[in-house]
């Protein structure tokens, strides 16, 4: 679960990573023009409406790669504007030049996050369901993403394999069925974890009841389907449903009264928010 990042232990090696695959010797265009250390000052420029996210990451790429100043009122969770001044940037314009586009990637794509986040969040205000993230995230981007969908005022599921136990159709398949899954999971897992089961159908949720599971996910049912599921299941476990998860459906999820969504689009489906970087001119 991510509440914050810490730049250093955390971060640092994709964003040194991502560089490494935007700069594989030297930035040819910006060293065939500046040859000498040059300051200079530039403008990041929003241009969508959103929500903002990133900013720590933004200026950090710019860091790791020589002395760069931002300035900026913005912060995390930020609505923004199409045509705002976020900020300003200044430093050696060999660093700005080199780390423009990898920082622009970072920004655009974690406030792009957010922004589809929180439409999702709304859509649910007012009842007793909440939003999940998944582990479907962009390879070496889950730690910016998942930061991201938290700025976006959802709640994280799992951040990765270690961090609970999920009994999906291939673990049961693995295992034999439900019952000696769950059983299974029990014997190995920390008494202090919750078992999760995944079915498909009102027979799979009966089974996972008999078997003690602690959240039932109703995975890919019908609406109907997962009202009857939801009514059999009760109070006697928590219940969590993920498949086909759109804007337009939640309010009908919300009604039947399930505890949480889980919606893979947050981290794999987002439009990115446009930023930029304009007005570079030596000082």
């Amino acid at each position: 679960m991510i509440n914050s990042i810490n730049m250093k232990t955390k971060v640092d090696k994709y964003i040194l990573s991502a560089l490494d695959e935007d700069i594989t010797s030297e930035d040819v265009s910006t060293n065939s023009i500046l040859r000498s250390k040059t300051p200079g000052t530039a403008n990041l420029i929003c241009k969508e409406d959103g929500i903002i996210c990133g900013l720590d990451i933004f200026i950090r790429v710019f860091n790791l790669l020589g002395d760069v100043k931002f300035m900026t009122s913005y912060k995390d969770g930020d609505h923004v504007k199409n045509g705002d001044i976020i900020g300003t940037i200044t430093g050696d314009m060999r660093t700005i030049l080199s780390g423009e586009r990898t920082a622009l990637n970072y920004l655009q794509r974690m406030s792009g996050v957010t922004t589809y986040t929180s439409s999702l969040v709304k859509a649910l205000e007012g009842s007793n369901t909440e939003l999940l993230d998944t582990r479907k995230t962009t390879p070496n981007m889950r730690i910016f993403e998942k930061y991201a969908v938290r700025v976006g005022g959802c709640k994280s599921h799992r951040y990765n394999l270690s961090d609970g136990v999920l009994l999906k159709d291939n673990h049961i398949g693995a295992a034999g069925g439900i019952k000696e899954a769950v059983t299974l999971a029990r014997e190995y897992a920390p008494f202090v974890r919750m078992i999760e089961v995944e079915v498909e159908d009102l027979d799979m949720v009966n089974e996972a009841l008999e078997a003690g599971a602690d959240i039932i996910m109703l995975d890919n049912m019908d609406d109907d389907t997962m009202k009857k599921a939801v009514e059999i299941i009760g109070d006697k476990a928590l219940t969590e449903c993920s498949g086909n998860i759109t804007l337009d459906r939640l309010k009908t999820i919300s009604d039947i009264g399930v505890d949480y969504v889980s919606c893979g689009a947050l981290t794999h489906s987002y439009p990115i928010l446009d930023f930029s970087l304009k007005n570079l001119k030596p000082l």
